[in-house]
């Protein structure tokens, strides 16, 4: 339908709203500096902003997390009554009459319209497009193992194989686009007409947000408005062991101790499935699996004393043939069909091959029971939970919410994340927790933690490893660990290499999890020096987490993500996105990991940036490629002039980290100009005169870059040019 025939009928510095006929409203609002937010729907669902409760009220807070708008803007008319302008400064959003068109502006230049073909609705299915700029690409969309541009690409959100989340946004075109909806959304990205964005969305009223900005401001909007992630405890950010095959707990922990001795630190062991524990018939209490976990109390207790956590895997499945499950079904607790009897899935390694039915957390009661329950196991030692919640659910399952299947499958694994969220930071002040999950799902970024995917042990699957990771970034997920092997079954030269190359890229990004083989860590293979060589990036890891911690509280107030790809982080340097296998380390380090055989690598240095060799010390001008040769005790990284690298002290694991006394030396890229990021940052730095003076420096060791003179006066540092 052409919405053709709009009238005005309320305007305020908060908001427009149209009538575009045929009992359709048209509502635009400044929902924030640089955002717009645009709802269509029935006259009656628009008119009034409606108080939200019960399950609406959950579902917009699976959404967002400020629905009211904090902008405002000012509202004109166009010359002859063409359509209206909403000005933010000098953002604007031009609502064109005939035919209807929106339009995002800078000044004068358009960023982005919506196609002239106007909208159609179909029993709440709703079809709209924008013109693309030819070239400009589309980032975001979800996870991606291939190109991080996704245009061309046909993105539908509830196929979990897509692996979709809801943000678009463009480097070169300075526009993001957010569809506000739990319901299914297609996303065509010139897959069938190459000049134009199409969504088809299905919802009762159709609500979207545009974004104008860099992407890092994007995603600063986005994030603001639908969450941003919580911190994690500082034990989490050493490196993590899967519980090795066939090991028991208690030969996991000797494990531990055996690796700890060779210099491959761990902090926590991920339990392998399948859960470890259930409700214990009909009093929903906790029962332990008494093979695996014969005295849980004695268990938790022998590792914590070796400063080891434990991550327990999860689900909330109730196995099928157990009194539980009679009694739930009873009780109407579980996710049944429409015929009331309860749905029966199939079994998997999570229940040990056993067919399971589902707790229905859109229950109020059961969803509390649920919490209650890892709150428990929190409290009696255990550190995470590590949970996947998206079922296949089928089309006919009947939850006590009354959701249809279609929301049901984006809402349901949203609710099993936030409630063992909720269990985990109890009443933590500031919350912490972890809560490991592959599960994507609107909200995704509001949590610390993404799960490591399982990749192939080759070369091919540590890049696929990067792709995932820097993807889930450019969609505002602040956090996303890799998994690697260390140590293979008969080891080969190339597979030590390519070991050592994946955990050198790993220790630069938010965390890791190992999976290693003691008989191959100690075989011939595995010599002194290869060893040496892995216990010198865990040290790197130890003394880089005050660095990444601080990256992860920097997404907290920014959405900003640990690993950033190029495209994100230089959005006009068209040249750097082509070199798309670098990335940042937040916004001071520039990693290159070498993902192939072989001891050299090409490394673009972005342009209008100087970059300092955090190996050899030296300086290089930004636009430039440079052939590197490294050998596997080392990797390229560069440091970005004007900043600062703040390291932590050397220790074996995180129980000996003095939380008073996380800093240890301040590495200087050129003349400091940035305040640094580095965990509950207090230093602070002021230019004066072409020096810089820096606050927050006492006790610390001061490594300043050539050319640099440092003098400390008293509890300030004054960094000024070499005389």
């Amino acid at each position: 339908m052409n919405l053709e025939s709009l009238t005005l009928v309320e305007t305020s510095t908060s908001k427009i709203r149209i009538d575009a006929g045929a009992s359709l409203n048209i509502v635009i609002e400044p929902h924030a500096p640089g955002t717009f937010r645009v709802r269509v729907g029935a006259e009656s669902e628009l008119a009034h902003d409606p108080v939200l409760t019960g399950r609406k009220r959950v579902h917009a807070e699976a959404l967002l997390i400020r629905n009211e708008s904090i902008g405002e803007a000012q509202i004109q008319s166009l010359l002859g009554q063409a359509g209206w302008l909403l000005t933010q400064g000098d953002i604007y959003l031009q609502v064109d009459r005939d035919p209807f068109c929106i339009k995002l502006m800078r000044q004068d230049e358009v960023l982005l319209s919506t196609t002239l073909d106007g909208l159609a609705c179909e029993f709440d299915r709703w079809c709209f497009g924008f013109d693309l700029t030819p070239g400009a690409a589309i980032h975001g969309l979800g996870e991606t193992a291939g190109d991080f541009d996704r245009r061309g690409e046909y993105v539908v959100s509830d196929d979990a194989s897509h692996r979709a989340l809801p943000i678009a946004w463009s480097p070169q075109g300075g526009w993001g686009i957010y569809v506000n909806t739990l319901g299914r959304v297609d996303h065509d990205l010139g897959h069938t007409d190459a000049d134009v964005y199409e969504i088809h969305a299905e919802s009762k009223i159709l609500d979207f947000f545009i974004f104008a900005g860099d992407p890092t401001e994007v995603l600063n909007q986005y994030t603001q408005l639908t969450g941003r992630a919580g911190q994690p405890p500082l034990w989490a950010m050493g490196p993590w062991l899967k519980q090795p095959e066939g090991k028991s707990v208690t030969e996991t922990i000797e494990f531990v101790q055996s690796l700890r001795q060779i210099g491959v630190s761990i902090d926590v062991v991920e339990m392998s499935e399948p859960m470890c524990w259930a409700f214990q018939e009909t009093k929903l209490t906790i029962g332990w699996h008494k093979a695996r976990f014969p005295d849980a109390k004695q268990v938790l207790d022998y590792f914590a004393r070796q400063a080891i956590q434990v991550c327990l895997p999860t689900a909330p499945v109730i196995e099928v043939g157990t009194e539980t499950f009679e009694d739930l079904e009873d009780r109407g607790w579980l996710l049944a069909r429409e015929d009331g009897e309860p749905c029966v899935f199939p079994g998997q390694a999570i229940t040990g091959g056993i067919d399971f039915g589902l707790l229905d957390l859109t229950h109020r009661d059961v969803y509390k029971l649920w919490v209650e329950r890892h709150r428990q196991l929190i409290e009696d030692g255990v550190g995470a939970f590590s949970c996947d919640a998206q079922f296949n659910l089928p089309d006919d399952v009947f939850p006590r919410g009354e959701e249809p299947a279609a929301l049901l499958r984006v809402l349901y694994p949203a609710l099993v994340r936030q409630a063992l969220n909720e269990a985990a930071t109890g009443h933590k002040v500031p919350p912490e927790a972890v809560v490991l999950t592959h599960d994507l799902n609107p909200g995704v970024q509001r949590y610390a933690w993404q799960a490591a995917h399982v990749v192939p042990d080759t070369w091919q699957g540590m890049a696929q490893s990067l792709r995932l990771a820097l993807s889930a970034g450019d969609n505002g997920v602040a956090s996303h660990a890799h998994g690697l092997k260390l140590g293979a079954q008969h080891s080969t030269e190339e597979d030590i290499a390519r070991h050592l190359r994946w955990l050198a890229m790993s220790v630069f990004s938010t965390n890791f999890s190992i999976d290693a083989y003691e008989a191959e860590l100690s075989a011939p293979g595995w010599s002194d020096k290869t060893r040496e060589i892995a216990a010198q990036w865990l040290q790197w890891r130890y003394r880089l987490i005050p660095y990444v911690l601080g990256l992860i509280e920097d997404a907290a107030r920014t959405g900003a993500p640990v690993q950033r790809t190029m495209a994100l982080s230089f959005p006009l340097d068209v040249r750097a996105h082509a070199w798309s296998m670098q990335y940042m380390l937040g916004p001071a380090l520039l990693v290159a990991p070498i993902l192939t055989p072989g001891n050299k690598i090409k490394v673009y240095l972005p342009a209008n940036e100087a970059w300092w060799d955090l190996a050899t010390g030296w300086r290089y001008e930004g636009g430039t490629e440079l052939e590197v040769e490294v050998g596997l005790d080392s990797m390229p990284v560069f440091g970005r002039e004007g900043h600062m690298l703040c390291l932590g002290l050397p220790v074996n694991h995180t129980a000996e980290f003095n939380t008073a006394r996380l800093l240890d030396e301040v590495w200087m890229f050129g003349m400091p100009v940035h305040n640094p990021t580095v965990m509950r940052n207090k230093i602070r730095v002021m230019q004066m005169q072409g020096s810089s003076y820096i606050k927050g420096l006492e006790g610390l060791k001061i490594l300043p870059s050539e050319g640099l003179e440092v003098k400390r006066r008293g509890a300030e540092v004054r960094i000024s040019r070499a005389r």
